[in-house]
């Protein structure tokens, strides 16, 4: 099962949840550390990232390319 990450790695101060993939810093151990931790891990995102995007956060690829944007201005 091949990783959710897309290289944000930018979290949400409230949640905890990065913007890009929906983990928390403690998903990505776990991910790397506990292979039958990966699909509850990879269930809960969507909803995250759904919440995130509720709260007016840019999420999923759309962060990815703004991240992209942001470094090519500075």
């Amino acid at each position: 099962m091949g990783s959710p990450c897309i290289d944000v790695c930018r979290f949400d101060e409230a949640t905890g949840w990065c913007l890009g993939c929906g983990m928390t810093r403690k998903d990505k151990k776990h991910w790397k550390k506990e292979k039958t931790a990966r699909p509850a891990i990879r269930e809960a995102l969507p909803a995250r990232l759904c919440a995130l995007e509720g709260l007016g956060q840019t999420v999923g690829k759309a962060a990815k390319k703004a991240k992209k944007n942001k470094q090519a201005e500075g």
